[in-house]
């Protein structure tokens, strides 16, 4: 009996995600074997009775892609295996295939990989691989075309000595290698390299580890950004400030979650969106403050638009014209806070991620319960929490807020 090759969703197991797994069904002889394709797909993106993602999937192209390559790969081993007349079980089958490995260019992996984390919007950690892949493109005289066999210690070595010689900082040196560390990992993962070629067992990077510096400024500097008479400055250091300022008042909301904000996200005395980061509903009061930083930018534009003249909605449609814009505009933030800093004769390296910092530690210092400012900052656990502070009923998270003024 011949087998037959299908590619199921594995309705019985629901992931952490809410999505179900897609699985290798491969039958003989009344014997069924599963194996996953490391892939998974909402119920409702599914079609059951064709067996394949509906047109309605966020990443159906991919999705299907995945599918050809692997009942194809399969099949070929089928029919090598029935040329040598060698017999073989579902189980004996997906055993050989486990070791089977089809290497892959470092940058053949890497171009794969930032297509997937686009075509998932996944696009922060996309452009960390890209960095990533941009400086081994560099490091290497644009030849990408070499295998993960061939980053062994001393390949590493040279890299870093290359780094060094750059002036790059010792954060940026650590960044690149956990960034391709991983990499390497997620390609043995996908059979895409040989785990006995791993070189990081021998190639420590956390010796890289550097203690982050002091990123939080007490109430009173704060305050000094605040009253600073910037009016002889520019207009983009002028919004750079209300920006930062924006931020400490309302919870430490990132540049980004700022940049994505409508006038729907206030109702009343509340401030209510959904962080982008990590997917968790905030929902705080917003100050007197804060309502009046809004009304500046937003009382010219469309009710449809959003708050900040970050984004535009008819400019920035895609999630890659969005990641493009806010990256654009916060590093010309983070310059013009440097200048800030200095009309407010403050000596700090300031940026927009000060701010967040800056709200944690103030309400830490003020006696305020960390896990409200863990709720409040929307993380996912206390432990990241307290990292900033060490460099939920309503009327707690309002009488909190009055501490930052």
């Amino acid at each position: 009996m011949n087998a037959t090759i299908t590619v199921v969703l594995y309705k019985s197991k629901t992931l952490a995600n809410g999505e179900n797994p897609l699985m290798l069904q491969i039958s003989k002889n009344g014997k069924r074997k599963y194996q996953s394709l490391g892939i998974s797909v909402n119920q409702n993106h599914w079609d059951f009775k064709k067996q394949r993602p509906k047109a309605t999937c966020p990443n159906a192209e991919f999705v299907q892609k995945i599918m050809v390559d692997k009942v194809a790969e399969m099949q070929k081993q089928i029919i090598e295996l029935k040329a040598s007349q060698a017999d073989f079980t579902p189980t004996s089958l997906l055993n050989a295939n486990k070791t089977d490995v089809r290497e892959k260019t470092v940058g053949e992996f890497y171009r794969e990989l930032m297509a997937h984390l686009k075509q998932t919007n996944k696009l922060g950690n996309m452009l960390v691989y890209r960095c990533s892949y941009n400086s081994i493109k560099e490091f290497c005289k644009g030849r990408t075309n070499i295998l993960f066999a061939d980053i062994d210690v001393r390949w590493l070595e040279r890299y870093e000595k290359w780094q060094r010689a750059k002036g790059n900082k010792e954060t940026t040196i650590s960044r690149t290698f956990r960034t391709l560390r991983s990499a390497y990992n997620k390609a043995i993962e996908a059979k895409a390299a040989k785990k006995s070629n791993y070189p990081f067992d021998d190639y420590k990077v956390s010796k890289f580890d550097v203690k982050t510096k002091k990123r939080a400024l007490c109430k009173e500097d704060v305050l000094k950004i605040m009253d600073t008479d910037l009016s002889a400055e520019s207009v983009s250091v002028r919004f750079s400030r209300d920006v930062f300022v924006f931020s400490y008042l309302c919870g430490g909301i990132n540049f980004t979650d700022i940049a994505n904000l409508k006038a729907e996200n206030i109702t009343g005395s509340r401030l209510q969106y959904i962080r982008q980061k990590t997917g968790k509903r905030i929902n705080l009061i917003i100050s007197q403050a804060a309502i009046d930083l809004v009304k500046v930018y937003h009382v010219k534009r469309t009710a449809n638009d959003y708050l900040f003249p970050i984004l535009y909605v008819q400019r920035h449609k895609t999630p890659m014209q969005k990641q493009n814009r806010i990256h654009k505009i916060l590093i010309q933030v983070n310059k013009d806070l440097k200048r800030v800093a200095e009309m407010a004769e403050i000596d700090f390296n300031l940026s927009s991620y000060v701010a967040r910092h800056s709200f944690a530690t103030v309400l830490k210092n003020s006696g305020v319960d960390i896990a409200l400012i863990s709720e409040t900052l929307g993380h996912s656990d206390l432990s990241t929490t307290q990292i900033y502070l060490d460099s939920f009923e309503s009327e707690q998270v309002k009488g909190a807020m009055e501490h930052l003024l």
